[in-house]
């Protein structure tokens, strides 16, 4: 049986750590190792806003040795990510050239939305989610410098927010203060549940059933609390809140002995508890999952699913669309004509894989673009592109990253304003960006061309490309001279990058 090994070194905001796996051709993964390193960069990043030169220096020496036990164990291929603890501080390109220079590693620094999709990956296989998810689901992520609540109803994504309210965040804001830890349990909730209280109040009206935990410290709590029970890893709501309510009543000793941690002045234990309460709390659910599976988990997943390594069941980009259309109906802009529009953009970007040459990903852009293109006017009207823009910059849509939303909102952005030469955007997109973003606006702005009334007057469209023409044949029921009139005046842009003239052609239905 062939085995393929792959590392996986993450760099946190309170640790760094190394997890190597094996992968066999029976497309399935298991860990082989994971190692921990504790280190506090995240007191650096949110203290002074940079990480020191000691800090730097033990940084280096731990990614030195991770690399000499890779070797030992012949990893084939390994990844380095790290997250906040970098992203967050004045000094992280020296940081990472120093990295790169001591140990030939070079990081990848994920941006909030990447990060949290990989973590999410590591859950969202499982058949265990899939039948969460079924009802409703709230996944919680607690990490060192934020926190993501991505929810689920029917099956279906609703949203995901982010909060800056992670464990190490807290410890430094609130933490030191000589409180007394009641005292500081009780600062905590109440800097968390402000935190929550938009939350609470748009999409905490309907019950949640599950609350999916993600956490580090969350994994030992609920190995703890089913030490009687079975390996679920799943817990009732009152037994979960009862445990961490009878914990926090002990000294930070007692608690770090309790959970065996390995400090037994674990300072980063508390804030992890009261934040796993205070979620409890504002989820309400009826059970608690801790499915133990960490970013590295998802590094794994993410690097097998791209290499054909291991078959997915869940279907991630189902997730973008459904988050893309909660979103929109929130700005009030989900409509028969965006369900139309959609439809439209998708089969005209069928139609001319060859003359666009773009992929499945810029395909499911296209689709989050149409569905978002009107948020905008819940804003202003008369600046509904600008709006729309900054509503999609402004939203964690799970399964997108930074750059990818960026490209969403530039298609939406251009969907009416005259394309900006590339020297002007440059600073935001790659020139092979800024073609996806002209091609796919240009394809927007075709669509919509065609339901200008928004009264979806036409039926058995079909669309093909003919001698350096995109012909789109429609039967309508009603008159369509306005959307005559203005798809030749919205077609110049389309011309312009693709070289190409589309043309309409209308076979009237007369009903008798």
């Amino acid at each position: 049986m062939a085995i393929h090994t792959f590392a996986a070194i993450y760099i946190g905001t309170y640790d760094v750590s190394l997890k190597v796996f094996e992968f066999t051709n029976r497309k399935k993964f298991h860990e082989v190792d994971h190692i921990r390193s504790r280190q506090e960069l995240g007191k650096g990043a949110y203290g002074t806003g940079t990480i020191g030169y000691e800090q730097v220096e033990e940084l280096c020496e731990t990614l030195a040795q991770f690399k000499e036990i890779m070797e030992s164990y012949k990893v084939d291929i390994y990844e380095v990510c790290a997250a906040a603890a970098l992203r967050d501080t004045t000094n992280e390109i020296f940081v990472l050239d120093q990295i790169y220079l001591r140990t030939g590693f070079r990081v990848k620094v994920l941006s909030n939305s990447e990060h949290r999709f990989i973590s999410y990956k590591a859950v969202a296989g499982s058949p265990v989610f899939e039948e969460m998810i079924k009802t409703s689901a709230a996944v919680v992520d607690v990490g060192g410098a934020s926190v993501q609540i991505t929810l689920f109803r029917n099956g279906k994504m609703i949203t995901t927010q982010h909060m800056e309210a992670g464990i190490m965040r807290l410890r430094n804001l609130l933490g030191d203060r000589g409180y007394s830890l009641k005292m500081y349990e009780n600062q905590i909730e109440e800097y968390v549940n402000k935190k929550l209280e938009g939350f609470r109040a748009m999409y905490m009206n309907t019950p949640v059933d599950y609350l999916i935990l993600i956490s580090d410290y969350a994994d030992g709590l609920v190995k703890k609390i089913e030490e009687k029970g079975g390996k679920s890893r799943q817990v009732k709501l009152d037994k979960f809140s009862k445990f961490i309510d009878k914990l926090l009543k002990k000294t930070l000793e007692e608690i770090t002995a309790e959970l065996n941690l390995s400090d037994e002045r674990e300072p980063l234990i508390i804030p992890a508890l009261v934040l796993y309460k205070m979620m409890a709390q504002n989820v309400n659910p009826k059970e608690v999952w801790v499915p133990g599976a960490n970013i590295q988990d998802g590094m794994a997943f993410d690097y097998a699913q791209h290499n054909k390594l291991l078959a997915s069941t869940h279907d991630f980009d189902a997730d973008v669309i459904s988050a893309a259309t909660f979103l929109s109906e929130h700005y009030h802009s989900f409509s028969p004509h965006i369900q139309t529009l959609s439809k439209l953009s998708i089969k005209i970007f069928d139609a001319m894989k060859q003359e666009h040459g773009l992929g499945k990903r810029a395909r499911l852009l296209l689709q989050v673009a149409t569905i978002l293109h009107d948020c905008g006017k819940y804003v202003s009207f008369a600046e509904a592109s600008e709006s729309t823009y900054h509503i999609i910059m402004s939203s964690e849509i799970i399964g997108l990253t930074h750059q990818e939303r960026e490209i969403v909102a530039q298609i939406v952005r251009y969907n009416t304003l005259p394309l900006d030469p590339y020297e002007e955007v440059a600073d935001v997109l790659s020139q092979e960006e800024y073609l996806c973003v002209a091609k796919l606006s240009a394809i927007l702005r075709v669509a919509n061309a065609l339901d200008q009334s928004h009264k979806q007057k036409f039926k058995n469209i079909r669309i093909a490309v003919r001698e350096r023409k995109l012909v789109i044949t429609v039967e309508a029921f009603e008159d369509i001279a306005l959307e005559q009139a203005l798809f030749d005046a919205k077609t110049s842009y389309f011309e312009n990058v693709y070289s190409m003239k589309p043309v309409l052609k209308e076979k009237r239905i007369y009903n008798y």
